[in-house]
C-alpha cells in the first residue's frame, strides 16, 4: 500500500544528489563525526568543506535560473512532483510558508525566522523512498527454497536471496554448487539439499533488520509496475556504520550464530573490528526456536544487555519479552553518534508536531523522527492524535526505517504496541487470542464493512468486525469503475457507510488488512492458488495448447487471470485422442478437477477425464485419511511387468500388483492396460507412516466373508476337489468346490515324472473337467493365492510327516520329500508344504549328478533327501542325499559357520597343537596345502581348521621366484610347509582380525617366508610403514581398465597405472597375458596417502617413472601413453595423471592415405613421440608416426612439416581439409602449418555447388603456388592441370567431331530419348533420340535405361551455335570397333554391345558388359518384370544393387525360358510408387548402383547362340566360366521351376551357396541366392522349411538384412500376419537402427491400414534410439502422415510444428515440410511456410535459396502479382541486411 502522508513545509535547502550505489554509504550531509562533539563551541560547522562547496554550487544554479526565467526555484519541486501521485494527503506543518533569499556567501536564510528544526516532513515508507542503502525493520512472512519474503512497513514486501542471509549459508551454497559441478562429472560427494533448509536459519514471524540492496526489476506491467525490492540481513550490511563506540546497552544489533556452545551461542556482528564478538546465553534465546534446534548461520535481531570490561564481548538477548519491555528500560538513552539509531532500536521521543497524517518529534533533542498515519496508531484506533498525545510529551517508539536520500538525518518510527513489544498482533475471539489471519482468513468476504476513516484521493479505512485490526481499501479497489476521489461527508464511501468487502492480504507489521469493494473481486471463485483445493471441480477456459515433438503434450486452462492449470496429455480424455487440437480450441470453456497443487512452484495439474470428474468417490489426497477397503478411481501412470503405479490426487499413489489386476491370469499387463487409463481400485493394504499403499482391481464384494473364512480354514496338506476354469501356458486354474476359491496347479505338479510326461498329462486336462484328491501345498492369504499339487510322492509323504510344513516338524536324519524351488551353483533350494524351504548343498548331492548341468534337476521336479542340520535361531535347515555319519549330524554345511562342539583339535598338522587356542599370533606351526590358486594357497592346520597363504607371504626376494608369471607353480597340493600365523583373514575387507575365542572356525592368515620363520618378533606390514621411493616385491591381484591392483602384503594393496607397468610398451597391449593375476613385479612407491588408504607404485625404471609434469618433457622424447578418447579426427592420449594431448591425423602415420583414428581403441596403450612443446601455452603435440617412434627406414610418403620454411613453390604435398569456408578451403599440412586454397584453385572445371565436393578431414593433394614465411601464409592449388604434367584438358563442344565415339553417362531419361553427358568434359551433353537407340523400334525408353547408366555413343550431328549434339547408340555404329576389341580379347561376339565406363574407382578404367544384346521387342515385358521385382514396401534408403537391374533389364530379355513370373529378389529393387523416401522434396530419386568389374565380365565358354541358354548343359557350361554369378544361378533355378522341378531348383540353390566364393566382392552374390532360396521356399515349401533356410541365411549374412528381405517376401506374397510378427521381432532385436522402426511404421500405415499402431511406435523408438536419431525419425514419421493414404496430414503438420519450434535452425526440416505442403497443394499453407522461413534469422546464402525457391513456386503456381510480392520481400531482406551491417 502506498504510504499515507501529507505535504509538509518545504525544507529551506535543496537535497544533495541521491545515492545511486547499492553499497552501504553514509549520508553526505549532517552525519556527526565520531571525533566531533554534538554541540561544537564557537559556532563551528559540522559540515565538511566539500559539503559547503556543493551547497554553493546549487545556490548559484538557482540564481541563474531565476535571472533567465523570472521564476523562483522551489527547493523540492522535483521531489514533490515525483511523489505527487503517491502522497496525496501530506500537509505542511509550518504556520506560514517560509521565504528564502541568498546571502552573500551563497547560503540560504529563512526570512520569516522559522527554524529549520520545526520544518520536518511527516512521511511513511514507499517504493520511491526505499532506495539502496536504506535500512528497514521487517517480519519474516514466507520461507521459500532459495529466498525469504520479508514483510515491511506500509504494505511493502522485500525478498532476501539465499546468498544475502549470512556468510555461513553462503558457504554452504558454494559447497553444494561445487558438489553439483563434480556430480555432473560422475563424482558426487553425497551433499544433501537438507543443508539448505532456511527454516533452521530464520523463523516465520521473526523480526529482522534488513538492508536494501536494490530496487530494480519491475514486477508489474507498464510504467506503474511495482519494483522488486532485494534485501540483505547479513550483519555486515544490517550493522553497517556501527563502530565499537556505538555498541551501547539497550541498542539493537543483528547477529549471526557462529558456533553453538554448551551454555550459549557465540555470535558474529559483521563489524570491521573482528575482535568484537557477541555471546547470547541459552536463557536469552527466546521463543523463536528451542536451544537444541539452533544451528550455525541462524540470524537474530538482538538487544545489547551488557559489555565486557575490554569491550570485546557483547552480551546479547533475543528474548522478545525482554526486548519488548520498553516502558521503563531497554530503550536507548545515550548515544555518541546518530549511527546508533538503526531500525529495531527503541527510543524516547519528544513530540513536536501532531497532524492528521501523523506526528513528528525529536530524539535527544537532536534527531528528527516521524510516524505516519499507520504507525502513529491513528489508523487502527480511529482517534485523533491530539486526543492521544500532546506536543511536548515524551513517548516510546521503535525505529522502523531510515531515509538516506535526504540531507538531514531522519528516521521513521512506529508507536504500535506489537512493534514496540516485538509480539504478534492477536485478537480476542471466544475467550481466546487468535491471529488476525485466523479470525479473517485471506479471500474471505466481510458482509458488513463500515468506513471508519477517509483519506481523500487515496482510500478509506474500514472496520471489518475484528476489534483491534482495521482494513484499508485503496481508491483503485473501491469499485470496478474508476473513482476519482472520496470524501468524508459525501459520496458512496463517506464515513459510516456499509459495504461488502473481500480480504486481499494482511500486513503483520502495519497490523492492517488490505481489502476490496470491487464486485468482480467479490464474485471470483478463487482469489489465490491457496484457495483451490485438491480434488475440487473448477471451470475454466483453454488458453494454450502445449506442442512437443510427439504432437499435443497438454493443455493450459485459465481459471482466473492469475490462476491457471496444466492438463497433461494423458488427462485430456478417457480415451486417447488422435487429434486433440481439433477438440480443444483456445477460448473453449471446460470443466476440470484438480489433481495436485504445488504451492512452492505455483503449479496446478488438472484432469478433463469424465470418469474422474463425474466420480462421487471420496478424493484420496492424503494417506492419513485412507483405510483398507476404500474404493476410488485412479489413473495408471506407469505399467511394469510386476504391476502398475496408480495415481490419485496430490501425492497419493498406489501400487497395483499384477495378481490384483484381474480375477483371470494376466501374463503381460501392457497387453491389457495402457498408461493414462482410469481404473477403479480398492485399498488392500496401507502404511500411513511410510506413505505406501497397495490397491486391487478385484471386486471386494466378490470375495465375501464366506470365502475369507474358507481361505483361513484351508491348511497346507488339505485334500480338495475342483473344476478346471482356465488353462494357461504353464499352469491350470482350478475353482475349488464348496468355497469357489481359485487355486493354481502348475503342469509340473500333475505327475512325478519327466517334463515331457508332465506336459502330456497337461494336454489331457480340459476346461470344465473335474479334478479330485488335489493337495494344498501352500497359500498366501494377503494375495489370495492357493497352490496345489497332484504329485503322488508328495501326497503319499504328507500323512507320515515326510512333507513338513514347519521347522518344528523336522528332526536330523529325517527323510523328507519336496520339489525343486531354485537352482544355484552352490546347490538346490528344496520347497516343502507351507513355503518351508531347505538348502541342499552341492557337496551333499549324489556323486552321479554333481557334475551335470543344473545337477540334472529342473524347477518343480520332485526330490527326496535327509535333514542334515537344523538351525532354529536362523529359521533354516540343510539337506543331504549322502549317508549321514554320526559325527556329521547337526553340522552346518557352510564352512564359515562350522560349529565346534569344543576347542579341541583333530589331527593337527604339526602334531603338537591340542586346541585351537594354541594358534596364537606369531606361532610357528605346520600347514598342508589343500589347493593352489593364482594369488593364494589354501592350507589346512587341522581337521576343520583352514588357513590361507597370500602369494606376497611366500618369497623373500625377486631372485627366489622361478616362474614370475605363475609364482606358485612350484608348489604342490598335500605339501607340508613351515608357517607362521599372522592373524585371522576377513574375506569381506581383506584385513587381519584379532584372534578371538569364537565358536566359529576362523580362517588363519599364515606366512611361509623363510625370513619370518627366524625373526624373533613379528612385524606386520601396514600402509603407514610404506615409504616413498622404496622398492617392493608386488603381486598382481586384479586387472582394471586403467591400472593393475597389486598386493605388497595381505592387507596392503596398491595400484600401478598402465603407463607405469613396464618400459616395454608392446607388453601393455595384452595385460592379461603378459601380467596375469598372481604374477610378480618389482615396483617403486610413487605416492602414499594413508588418510585415504591410497598407494601408487610404478614398475618402470626410476627415470621414466618420475615424469609427471610438462617441464620433464622434451621434443623427440618417446613415451608410452593410454588412449582415452577416439574420434574421427584425432585420438587423445594420456601420458600421466596430469598430462594428456591429442594425436591429429597429420601426426598419426607416414602415409596419410592410411590415417584412420578408428583403428585405435579406448584404453589401448601406444607409443608416442613429443613432436612439439609449447610450455607458455601448455600445449603438447604428439606423433605416432613409425618414422618417429620406431626409427623406421621405410619410405615416408608424407614427411612431417615443422615450419613454413620447409615448403617451396611447386612442392606437391598432401593434407587434410581443416575448414570449408565461403572463400575457399583450408588444408592442414601439419599440426602447425595450414595451407589455403582459393575457390578458383579447387578444380579445372566449374562446380556449381563446390562445397558439397569437399568435407572436413578429406585427404587432398595440392601444389604449393605461393609461400610467405613472414606472414606464415601458404597458398595451394588442387587443380589437376597444375598437379599433373600429363593433364589433358576437358572436352568442350568445339572438341567433339561428327563420327567420334565417346563414353558417357545417362543424365536424364525421357519418353523421346535419353540425354547423355560426355565423360571428362566441361559438362558437354546431347540427346540420343529413341530412333537412334536400337536397330528396331523402341516403345519404352525408360525400360532400357536409367539415370546414371554408363554408355558408349557415336556423335551423329553437332550444332555449335545452339550447343546441341545428337548421339547414336545403335549396335551397328560400333560393329567394327567392337569386333576389333573382342578379337584383341580373344572373345567371339557377333553383335554390338554397350561400353559402360565406371568412374567410381578410376576414371581411366572401363568395364565391358558383353553378351547383353538388347531385344527391343521385350521392352514391355521388361517393364512388367521390373514392377514385379521392385515392389519393396519396407526399405527406405536401401541401395539397389546392379545385380537386380541386370536381372530385370538385361538378363531377362533373352529369348530363352521366361523367368519374369517369379520374384527372386525378395524386394531387393525399389519402385518409386511404393517406397517412402527420406528425400525432403518427396520426389523419386535415382537409386545408386554398385559397379563391379571382374564378376560382370561374362566369359563365354561354349558356343551359345544369341538367344541364351536353352538346356541344363548350356547353364552348366556358362557356370564353368562364371561360378560366382548369381544371375546365372537364379536363371538356372527359374529354368528348373518352369519344368516343375522344385526339388532340382532347391539343389541348384544349395550348389550356388557352396560354390560362390565368400568375400567382400561376392557377398552380394551370395545374398541374392539366399533371398531367391527364401522366395522359393515361401512359394513351394512349408513354414518349417522357410524357417530352416532363414536361420541358415542369418548365419551367413547380415541378420538385419535377411529379416528385412523375408518381411518383404511375406508382404509381396500376401502373408501380412507373418510379416507383422517378423517386423515386431525386428524392432526388439534391432532397436538401434531407425530404419527398422520406420519400415514397421510404413507397413502398418500402407499394408495393414493401422495408422494408430504405427504412431504408437514413435515413443517406443525414441526411447530405444540414441538422441541424435530422434529428430530425423520424428520427421520421417510425420512424412508418413502426409504420404500414406491412411495418414493424417494435419497430425503431420502438428509434429513438424513441434520440431520447428524446438529446432528452428534446422533448414532441412523447413525444406521437408515445404515439399510436403507443395505436394499437398494447399497454396496458402505453402505461402505461409515460405513467409515464416524467410522471416527467420537466416544467413544470406540460405535466404537466397529460399527466396529463389519461393519465386520458382510462384512462377509455377501463382501469378505475376504473387511473384512481385516475393521479389519485394527479397529486396526488403537485402535492405535490412545492409542496414544491420552499417
Amino acid at each position: 500500500m502506498p504510504s499515507l502522508k501529507r505535504k509538509v513545509e518545504a525544507k529551506p535547502e535543496a537535497p544533495l544528489k541521491k545515492q545511486k550505489s547499492s553499497q552501504p554509504t553514509r549520508s553526505a550531509v549532517s552525519i556527526l563525526k565520531d571525533e566531533e562533539p554534538a554541540f561544537p563551541r564557537g559556532g563551528a560547522s559540522v559540515l565538511t568543506p566539500l559539503e559547503h562547496k556543493q551547497i554553493q554550487i546549487r545556490a548559484k544554479q538557482d540564481v541563474l535560473f531565476e535571472q533567465s526565467t523570472g521564476k523562483k526555484v522551489r527547493a523540492y519541486d522535483s521531489e514533490d512532483e515525483e511523489n505527487e501521485d503517491e502522497e496525496p494527503f501530506e500537509e505542511e506543518t509550518g504556520k506560514a510558508k517560509t521565504k528564502r533569499k541568498l546571502t552573500t556567501n551563497g547560503k540560504r536564510q529563512n526570512v520569516s525566522g522559522t527554524s529549520r528544526e520545526n520544518t520536518v516532513k511527516i512521511e511513511g515508507l514507499s517504493y520511491k523512498r526505499l532506495v539502496p542503502g536504506s535500512m528497514v525493520l521487517g517480519q519474516v512472512a514466507q520461507i521459500n527454497r532459495y529466498d525469504i519474503a520479508l514483510t515491511l512497513p506500509n504494505n511493502l514486501t522485500g525478498y532476501i536471496p539465499i546468498t544475502s542471509i549470512s556468510d555461513k549459508v553462503t558457504a554452504v551454497v558454494e559447497t553444494l554448487a561445487a558438489a553439483d559441478d563434480s556430480s555432473s562429472d560422475g563424482e558426487g560427494n553425497g551433499h544433501s539439499t537438507d543443508e539448505l533448509n532456511l527454516r533452521s536459519v530464520v523463523a516465520i514471524g521473526q523480526y529482522l533488520r534488513a538492508y536494501v540492496s536494490s530496487t530494480n526489476g519491475s514486477t508489474g506491467s507498464g510504467a506503474r509496475g511495482r519494483k522488486h525490492v532485494e534485501l540483505s540481513i547479513n550483519p555486515k550490511q544490517a550493522n553497517y556504520g556501527l563502530k565499537r563506540g556505538d555498541l551501547l546497552v539497550n541498542s539493537m544489533v543483528q547477529a549471526v550464530v557462529s558456533s553453538v556452545e554448551d551454555h550459549g551461542v557465540v555470535m558474529s556482528l559483521g563489524l570491521e573490528d573482528t575482535t568484537i564478538r557477541g555471546f547470547m546465553s541459552s536463557k536469552e534465546i527466546g521463543d523463536v526456536r528451542k536451544y537444541a534446534e539452533i544451528k550455525e548461520g541462524a540470524v537474530y535481531l538482538c538487544l545489547i544487555t551488557g559489555l565486557s570490561s575490554n569491550g570485546n564481548i557483547i552480551k546479547l538477548s533475543a528474548n522478545t519479552e525482554r526486548i519488548g519491555n520498553v516502558k521503563r528500560s531497554n530503550f536507548l538513552t545515550d548515544a555518541p553518534s546518530i549511527d546508533c539509531f538503526l531500525p529495531g532500536t527503541a527510543v524516547e521521543v519528544l513530540v513536536s508536531e501532531l497532524t492528521t497524517s501523523g506526528l513528528a518529534g525529536k530524539v535527544m533533542g537532536l534527531l528528527d523522527v516521524t510516524a505516519d498515519v499507520i504507525h502513529s496508531g491513528a489508523a487502527a484506533s480511529g482517534k485523533s492524535l491530539e486526543k492521544k498525545y500532546s506536543v511536548g510529551t515524551k513517548i516510546k517508539g521503535r525505529v522502523i526505517c531510515t531515509f538516506p536520500g535526504y540531507e538531514d538525518k531522519k528516521l521513521g518510527i512506529s508507536l504500535l504496541d506489537h512493534i514496540l513489544g516485538f509480539t504478534p498482533l492477536s485478537l480476542q475471539s471466544d475467550d481466546k487470542h487468535v491471529s488476525p489471519i485466523t479470525a479473517l482468513p485471506i479471500s474471505s468476504i466481510v458482509e458488513h464493512a463500515r468506513v471508519a476513516k477517509v483519506v481523500p484521493g487515496f482510500g478509506v479505512f474500514v472496520d471489518l468486525g475484528a476489534k483491534g485490526v482495521r482494513g484499508f481499501v485503496h481508491i483503485s479497489h473501491l469499485s470496478d469503475k474508476k473513482v476519482e476521489t472520496v470524501s468524508e461527508t459525501t459520496g458512496p464511501y463517506k464515513l459510516g457507510t456499509i459495504h461488502r468487502a473481500r480480504i486481499l492480504s494482511y500486513n503483520p507489521v502495519d497490523g492492517l488488512f488490505l481489502a476490496s469493494f470491487e464486485q468482480s473481486i467479490l464474485e471470483l471463485q478463487f482469489l489465490r492458488l491457496e484457495d483451490v483445493e485438491v480434488g475440487q471441480i473448477i471451470n475454466g477456459k483453454v488458453s494454450k495448447l502445449i506442442v512437443n515433438a510427439a504432437g499435443i503434450g497438454g493443455v493450459l486452462v485459465s481459471v482466473t487471470e492469475s490462476i491457471s492449470g496444466l492438463v497433461p496429455e494423458m488427462h485430456l480424455a478417457d480415451v486417447q485422442l488422435q487429434h486433440p487440437e481439433k477438440k480443444f480450441r483456445e477460448g473453449l470453456s471446460v470443466t476440470a478437477r484438480v489433481l495436485s497443487i504445488d504451492l512452492e512452484k505455483r503449479h496446478m495439474r488438472l484432469t478433463l477425464k469424465k470418469s474422474l470428474i463425474n466420480s462421487d468417490a471420496v478424493v484420496w489426497s492424503s494417506y492419513q485419511k485412507l483405510v483398507v477397503g476404500m474404493q476410488a478411481p485412479g489413473t495408471l501412470v506407469n505399467i511394469l511387468s510386476t504391476g502398475a503405479v496408480v495415481q490419485f490426487y496430490g501425492p497419493v499413489r498406489g501400487f497395483l500388483p499384477v495378481s490384483q489386476m484381474s480375477d483371470s491370469y494376466i501374463e503381460d499387463p501392457k497387453q491389457h492396460f495402457r498408461v493414462g487409463q482410469v481404473v477403479n481400485v480398492n485399498i488392500t493394504s496401507i502404511d500411513n507412516a511410510e506413505n505406501r499403499m497397495t490397491v486391487s482391481c478385484r471386486d471386494p464384494i466378490s470375495f465375501g466373508v464366506l470365502q475369507q473364512k474358507k481361505l483361513a480354514e484351508l491348511k497346507p496338506g488339505a485334500k480338495v476337489d475342483g473344476i478346471v476354469s482356465e488353462k494357461t501356458a504353464e499352469e491350470i486354474i482350478v475353482e475349488l468346490n464348496d468355497s469357489g476359491l481359485k487355486a493354481y496347479l502348475p503342469f509340473e505338479h500333475l505327475v512325478d515324472g519327466s517334463a515331457a510326461k508332465c506336459l502330456a498329462a497337461a494336454k489331457k486336462v480340459r476346461v470344465g473337467q473335474g479334478l479330485q484328491n488335489l493337495m494344498v501345498i501352500s497359500k498366501n492369504e494377503i494375495k489370495r493365492i492357493i497352490r496345489l499339487t497332484n504329485k503322488p510322492s508328495l501326497i503319499r509323504a504328507y500323512p507320515s510327516g515326510g512333507l513338513p510344513a514347519s521347522l518344528e516338524e523336522l528332526t536330523v536324519g529325517q527323510e523328507v520329500s519336496g520339489f525343486v524351488k531354485n537352482i544355484i551353483p552352490a546347490g538346490i533350494f528344496v520347497q516343502f508344504a507351507g513355503d518351508l524351504t531347505g538348502f541342499l548343498s552341492v557337496k551333499y548331492l549324489g556323486d552321479d549328478v554333481s557334475g551335470m548341468p543344473d545337477f540334472g534337476m529342473r524347477k518343480q521336479q520332485s526330490i527326496s533327501a535327509r535333514v542334515q542340520s537344523i538351525h532354529h535361531s536362523q529359521n533354516r535347515f540343510s539337506l543331504t542325499q549322502k549317508p549321514i555319519l554320526a559325527n556329521d549330524a547337526g553340522k552346518n554345511i557352510n564352512s564359515t559357520d562350522f560349529q565346534l562342539t569344543d576347542r579341541a583339535l583333530s589331527n593337527p598338522i604339526d602334531g603338537i597343537s591340542a586346541s585351537i587356542d594354541d594358534f596364537t599370533l606369531g606361532r610357528l606351526t605346520k600347514v598342508k596345502i589343500v589347493s593352489i590358486k593364482e594369488t593364494q594357497m589354501n592350507v589346512q592346520l587341522a581337521d576343520g581348521v583352514q588357513g590361507r597363504i597370500d602369494v606376497s607371504q611366500v618369497f623373500d626376494s625377486w631372485e627366489d621366484i622361478k616362474d614370475r608369471k605363475h609364482p606358485l607353480k612350484s608348489f604342490n597340493t598335500k605339501q607340508i610347509l613351515s608357517a607362521r600365523i599372522l592373524g585371522v583373514h576377513d574375506s569381506r575387507n581383506h584385513r587381519f582380525l584379532p584372534i578371538t575365542h569364537s565358536n566359529k572356525a576362523p580362517v588363519f592368515e599364515v606366512s611361509v617366508k623363510p625370513t619370518e620363520q627366524t625373526e624373533a618378533e613379528l612385524d606386520i606390514l601396514t600402509l603407514e610403514k610404506v615409504q616413498q621411493d622404496s622398492l617392493w616385491l608386488v603381486f598382481v591381484n586384479n586387472i582394471a581398465e586403467d591400472c593393475l591392483w597389486v598386493n605388497l602384503s595381505p592387507n596392503v594393496r596398491g595400484r600401478i597405472r598402465i603407463m607405469d607397468v613396464s618400459d616395454d610398451v608392446s607388453l601393455l597391449a595384452d595385460l592379461a597375458s603378459n601380467f596375469p593375476i598372481g604374477s610378480a613385479l618389482r615396483a617403486r612407491v610413487l605416492h602414499v596417502d594413508s588418510a585415504n588408504n591410497r598407494l601408487d607404485l610404478s614398475a618402470r625404471s626410476g627415470a621414466s617413472s618420475a615424469m609427471t609434469t610438462m617441464q620433464d618433457l622434451s621434443i623427440g622424447m618417446i613415451l608410452p601413453g593410454r588412449v582415452t578418447k577416439v574420434t574421427e579426427r584425432y585420438i587423445m592420449v594420456q601420458l600421466s595423471e596430469q598430462l594428456s594431448a591429442p594425436v591429429h591425423l597429420v601426426d598419426m602415420v607416414d602415409d596419410y592415405s592410411t590415417a584412420d583414428p578408428t583403428t585405435y581403441q579406448k584404453n589401448q596403450t601406444v607409443r608416442v613421440c613429443i613432436s612439439n612443446l609449447d610450455l607458455p601455452n601448455k600445449k603438447i603435440t604428439l606423433s605416432t608416426r613409425s618414422s618417429k617412434i620406431l626409427s623406421s627406414s621405410l619410405p615416408v610418403k608424407d614427411p612431417e612439416i615443422t615450419s613454413v620454411g620447409q615448403l617451396k613453390v611447386n612442392d606437391v604435398v598432401r593434407g587434410f581439409i581443416k575448414n570449408v569456408a565461403d572463400n575457399g578451403v583450408f588444408v592442414t599440412l601439419s599440426s602447425s602449418v595450414t595451407g589455403y586454397v582459393r575457390v578458383t584453385d579447387l578444380s579445372d572445371s566449374f562446380i556449381k555447388d563446390w562445397k558439397s565436393q569437399f568435407q572436413v578431414d578429406q585427404l587432398v593433394t595440392g601444389k604449393i603456388i605461393a609461400v610467405d614465411p613472414l606472414l606464415h601464409h601458404i597458398q595451394m592449388s588442387l587443380k589437376q592441370s597444375v598437379l599433373s604434367k600429363d593433364y589433358q584438358p576437358l572436352l568442350t563442344y568445339a572438341d567433339v567431331e561428327v563420327g567420334q565415339v565417346i563414353t558417357g553417362r545417362i543424365r536424364k531419361v525421357e519418353d523421346f530419348g535419353v540425354f547423355i553427358v560426355v565423360d571428362n568434359s566441361t559438362n558437354v551433353s546431347g540427346l540420343c533420340h529413341r530412333s537412334e537407340i536400337a536397330e528396331e523400334r523402341v516403345n519404352n525408353v525408360r525400360g532400357l535405361y536409367e539415370e546414371g547408366d554408363a554408355v558408349k555413343a557415336k556423335v551423329l550431328k553437332i550444332d555449335l551455335e545452339k550447343r546441341r549434339i545428337s548421339f547414336g547408340l545403335k549396335a551397328s555404329y560400333f560393329a567394327t570397333q567392337s569386333a576389333q576389341s573382342e578379337s584383341d580379347d580373344n572373345d567371339n561376339d557377333d553383335g554390338g554391345g554397350i561400353q559402360v565406363v565406371d568412374d567410381s574407382d578410376d576414371d581411366s578404367e572401363e568395364l565391358q558388359l558383353r553378351n547383353t544384346q538388347v531385344d527391343v521387342r521385350n521392352v514391355g515385358e521388361l517393364q512388367d518384370s521390373n514392377a514385379l521385382l521392385g515392389n519393396d514396401d519396407l526399405e527406405v534408403d536401401l541401395e539397389v544393387d546392379v545385380l537386380n537391374d541386370t536381372v530385370s533389364k538385361k538378363q531377362q530379355v533373352t529369348k530363352g525360358l521366361d523367368t519374369t513370373g517369379f520374384d527372386w529378389t525378395g524386394g531387393m529393387t525399389n519402385t518409386s510408387q511404393n517406397v517412402v523416401h527420406s528425400d525432403p522434396e518427396g520426389e523419386v530419386q535415382p537409386q545408386k548402383k554398385k559397379r563391379r568389374k571382374a564378376e560382370l565380365k561374362i566369359d563365354r565358354t561354349g558356343d551359345l547362340d544369341s538367344n541364351g541358354p536353352q538346356s541344363v548343359a548350356d547353364f552348366e557350361r556358362l557356370l564353368l566360366g562364371q561360378p560366382n554369378s548369381s544371375i546365372l544361378w537364379l536363371s538356372y533355378m527359374a529354368f528348373e521351376l518352369q519344368l516343375s522341378e522344385v526339388s532340382k531348383a532347391r539343389g541348384i540353390a544349395e550348389r550356388a551357396i557352396r560354390t560362390i566364393n565368400q568375400g567382400s566382392e561376392t557377398d552380394s552374390e551370395l545374398l541374392n541366392v539366399w533371398v531367391a532360396y527364401l522366395n522359393l521356399e515361401n512359394t513351394y515349401g512349408t513354414d518349417e522349411t522357410v524357417e530352416e533356410i532363414f536361420k541358415r541365411a542369418c548365419e551367413y549374412n547380415d541378420p538385419e538384412e535377411m529379416h528385412s528381405r523375408l518381411a518383404s517376401i511375406y508382404i509381396q506374397s500376401g502373408k501380412t500376419e507373418k510379416a507383422e510378427t517378423l517386423l515386431q521381432a525386428m524392432v526388439k532385436k534391432f532397436s538401434q537402427d531407425p530404419k527398422v522402426w520406420l519400415n514397421h511404421a510404413t507397413f502398418l500405415f500402407d499394408t495393414m491400414a493401422a495408422p494408430q499402431r504405427a504412431r504408437d511406435l514413435l515413443p517406443r523408438a525414441l526411447q530405444s534410439l540414441p538422441k541424435h536419431h530422434h529428430v530425423d525419425l520424428t520427421s520421417k514419421f510425420a512424412q508418413l502422415e502426409f504420404r500414406s493414404v491412411n495418414g493424417d496430414a494435419e497430425r503431420g503438420r502438428t509434429i513438424f510444428e513441434g520440431l520447428l519450434s524446438t529446432f528452428p535452425k534446422r533448414l532441412d526440416l523447413w525444406n521437408v515440410m515445404l515439399d510436403l505442403e507443395i505436394k499437398a497443394g494447399d497454396k496458402d499453407q505453402v505461402r505461409r511456410l515460405f513467409g515464416r522461413v524467410t522471416s527467420s534469422k537466416l544467413k544470406a546464402k540460405k535466404a537466397k535459396y529460399f527466396f529463389k525457391r519461393w519465386l520458382e513456386y510462384e512462377e509455377r503456381e501463382g501469378d505475376a502479382q504473387s511473384c512481385e510480392k516475393v521479389k519485394a520481400r527479397a529486396a526488403e531482406y537485402v535492405r535490412q541486411q545492409v542496414t544491420d551491417k552499417s
